[in-house]
Parts: C-alpha cells; structure tokens; sequence
C-alpha cells in the first residue's frame, strides 16, 4: 500500500452536529498501523465529511460561484471582486473562489483515497467494512462530479499519494474518462450501500442511485438517467423516501432532521472551530440593518425583481423562496419596509427581492449574524429525482409517466401550509418540446437558489438565451459561450505543474 504522512481532521464533528456518528478527533497520522478495525476507517471518512462543510468548499467558497453564476441570483455592491468577477463573467485564473476550493476538493478526494486504501488492511466482514469504504466512494464521486463539471478536463487521482515527484508532474484527465471513473464509484457504492441510514448526512444506496441519475443526465445518457431515476422511484417505501407535505418544512432546521425527502445532505450544528462547520449562506443571502433575532445580514447574494415577477404568483414556493418585507428600525422605530424601500434603510441593500430559503429558520448560530447555523444543505432531493425522471423520459416522446412524475412535484407545491391552492396546475398533453421547457422551468422553481440553476444552464447550453436573450431576468452582457461555460484551472496550479496546461479557451 502507498503511504504518505496525512490529515484526518476533527472536522467530521462540525459537519455531523446532529447526527448518529461517533467522532474521534485524530491529529497527524501515518497510515501504516493506524486501519484495524472498520471504525478506523469511518473515522477518516468522517474527516472527509468534515472537510466539505468547511468554509473554502461548501461554506462559501464553492457554493457562492455555482449561486451567483446561474441567472437566479446575483451579487449586491460592496463585497469582494473575486465574487462579482463569478457574477460578471470575468473570472480569471488567479481566482481567490477558485483558488481555494480547488486544494480543498483534492484535500478531499485525497482522505477519500486513503480511506478506500486503508481499507484493505482491515479483517472485517465485507458488508461492515464495504459498506463504510463505500461512502468514500460516494463522496469522491460527489466531488468530482463538482470539478469536472466546472472545469472539464481535471487532474484525476483515486489513490494515496506515496511519490511526490510524480504526483507534481500529473497531467489532466480527459473529462469524459473522469465521469466514466464517477460513475464506476457511484455504481460500488450504490452495490454496499445500505437501503437507509441514520441520518441524511450519509449516502444511503438511493443517494448513488439518484446521483448516478443525474450524472447520466448531464452526459445526455437519457435511458439510463430515467432507469436509474425510476429504480429510486418505484423503491420510495424501501428507501423511505417521500416529498414534504409542506414546501415551507425544508427549510426549517427543526424539521429537517427527520424529512425524508433528502438523499443526501451537509448537516451544519451552529457551532464552529475556526472555518470548520462555518456555514455563510445565512448572512451572505441576509439583509443589512434590517431588526432579526440573529442580527444583520450581509447583502452580498440576492435575487432580482425580474425573476420575482416571472414567477407566477400563486406558486406557494414563491412565497417561501423570496423575502419581500422586513423589519428596520426607522427614528427608532421597528417598521416593517417593502423591498424597494430597503436601500433607504441601508444604502448597501438593492431594491430587489432577497433569498429567504437560507434565514427563516436557521436555529442557533455560533455567532451574532448567522454563521454557523444548524441549517442542513440538501444536495440531492427526491422532487429533483422525480424531474430527472420526468426530463429523461421526454427524451424519448411525450409520456403519460413523465407528466406523473413531474405534476406530483407541482401537486406538493399546490400544499400552502395546508391550504390547498388551485396553483400550480397540472400539466398534461405537452409536445416534447413544451414539456422539456415544463421540466426546466419547475427545476427553475423548485430548485432556485439551491446551487442547481447553473449546472442546467450549461448542460442544455442556454447561457445565450438566459443571460442575454429578450426574456433574460438580468442582461450579462461579459458571457462568452465559448469561454464561460468552463472555469479556468488555477493558473498557479499550472506555474507548479506545466503538465496541467494549457489551461482551459479564454483564460
């Protein structure tokens, strides 16, 4: 086995606050001597957990770019450059997003690596140890799937790295032999992973089923995505698997312990060490000087009036996707102010609709403006398993399954805290056509704000149409197609290792 000196973070504890994990905190470790029992290897797949609620991965550094570069959400004034140019379209290969999540997604993929190594030592069972060696499958995968659809060809490594001579030379993999690699990790994990699991922070056999479905999907692999979507689906009971009976419900931490609707989320607590469990969506989506029990927020992420008005207005997740009105203080006393009059409050909020998914309720913070919640961040819901069904479906004719699918998400959407509204209505006898435009326009919906709306957009190629096109919720005038559908590599990864270049057209 390959060996080399390594990390095992106490991180695993800030990611699973409010999960059914034990968590061993390790220091520097070497490997050899140290895997003797599956819980040893557990504990490094605990690290790895750890490591993508840190706040150079999905605490903001990578959540931010894949928010704001979609056409939902948009960059306020008076934050960072390194933000707006993911907003404006002018990234360039010194990046400070991209520079730090990139180490931290190979810091990842490199405990996942010495996880599924460090298994091979151990005397177990195969289906105790294969079963926790498959969840560093599955995260490995996750994570690379992240890459390699932001940045294309990539450096793939799925070993520990023993020679550091020959891991600096390392040149990129082509991005169609890394999804082939995700997929094969997607398909162990799917094979030993458990039909349910304790908690929704750990990928359970639905999570790579579905995951496996949406990687088929972005490849155009429409029979296998709509096979692999309808195996979760027809096994809902088996995988305890259901929509929330109320939109609102998904978004409040105290409920989201026990939803069944995720197969996969981060599970933030509302406490930190350092950048560790450090989530920022809370006050980066908030709004400056407005009266709230956690303080002000920052005004640095929000919507745009146009998206709030092509919305149509009786959809209940409108109305729990967007904050409209809030509380300031004006000469001292509270008053509750519409949108447009917000920047009157604090000159640093623009009059638009602001994202309310993130702070309505976040329970405790580690801190006065929302940082550290105990929010959990779905990455992967059943409603977007349904609309994966739904659109791959279509691929092949218009469905009467397709149609089911997809208007049991919109039938949940009709469900206004239990007032049942007459909106959004059922869809029925679209051509493919229409019905494909249905699907990405309830995906837009459904899913708006949840880090998705930018993966659509390059994976149908509408960067054209929804930046600039006559119905564009807000005109981007720097997108280039031939440049921005992938970002850079980062350039001083390439002034390291020449063999990484050159990097990708535009940069």
């Amino acid at each position: 086995m390959k060996t080399f000196k390594y990390y095992v973070l106490a991180a695993g504890l800030a990611f699973l606050g409010c999960s059914d994990l034990e968590e061993e905190p390790i220091g520097r470790l070497s490997p050899n001597g140290f895997y003797s029992t599956p819980k040893d290897v557990q504990t490094t797949v605990n690290g790895a957990y750890g490591l993508m609620a840190e706040e150079a991965f999905w605490g903001r550094k990578l959540s931010l770019p894949l928010m704001v570069r979609g056409d939902l959400a948009r960059i306020g004034i008076n934050t960072a450059q390194r933000r707006l140019d993911h907003d404006e379209f002018t990234v360039s290969d010194d990046n400070g997003m991209i520079t730090e999540y990139w180490p931290r997604a190979y810091q990842i993929i490199a405990t996942c690596n010495q996880a599924i190594a460090g298994a091979e030592s151990v005397s177990a069972e195969a289906d105790v140890l294969n079963a926790i060696t498959a969840q560093a499958y599955f995260v490995r995968a996750y994570v690379y799937y992240h890459l390699v659809r932001l940045h294309g060809d990539i450096p793939y490594l799925d070993e520990p790295v023993s020679n550091l001579e020959e891991a600096s030379s390392i040149s990129k993999t082509p991005a169609a032999e890394v999804y082939q690699n995700i997929i094969t990790d997607l398909q162990y994990a799917e094979q030993w992973l458990p039909d349910t699991q304790s908690t929704r922070a750990l990928p359970s056999k639905a999570s790579a089923m579905a995951y496996l479905a949406s990687v088929y999907l972005t490849l155009g692999e429409y029979p296998m995505a709509a096979s692999k979507a309808q195996e979760v689906i027809n096994n809902e009971g088996r995988f305890d698997l259901a929509l929330e009976d109320d939109f609102a419900d998904l978004w409040d931490f105290s409920k989201q312990q026990a939803s069944r609707e995720p197969l996969f989320a981060f599970d933030f607590n509302g406490f930190r060490d350092g950048n560790f469990g450090q989530d920022y969506m809370p006050p980066l989506t908030g709004i400056r000087d407005n009266i709230t029990p956690v303080g002000e927020g920052w005004s640095v992420i929000m919507s745009n009036e146009e998206f709030y008005n092509a919305w149509p207005s009786d959809d209940y997740r409108r109305d729990i996707s967007f904050v409209t009105e809030s509380t300031f203080s004006v000469n001292g006393t509270p008053t509750m102010l519409p949108y447009q009059n917000w920047s009157q409050a604090d000159s640093r909020n623009l009059p638009e609709p602001f994202i309310a998914k993130y702070n309505r309720n976040l329970g405790n913070t580690s801190n006065g403006n929302g940082r550290g919640s105990e929010l959990n961040y779905a990455q992967m819901r059943y409603a977007e398993v349904l609309l994966i069904a739904a659109e791959a479906l279509n691929e092949a004719g218009p469905s009467p399954v397709a149609e089911g699918y997809l208007n049991r998400v919109r039938a949940r959407a009709r469900n206004a805290g239990g007032v049942i509204r007459t909106a959004p209505l059922d869809i029925t006898g679209l051509s493919q056509d229409d019905f494909r435009d249905a699907v990405l326009t309830e995906r837009t919906y459904e899913l708006a704000f949840e880090f998705k709306r930018w993966y659509d957009i390059k994976r149908r190629q509408l960067g054209p149409e929804v930046f600039s096109g006559p119905d564009a919720y807000e005109q981007r005038p720097n997108f280039d197609p031939n440049r921005d559908y992938l970002l850079p590599i980062p350039g001083d990864e390439i002034a390291r290792n020449p063999n990484l270049g050159p990097n990708n057209p535009g940069y």
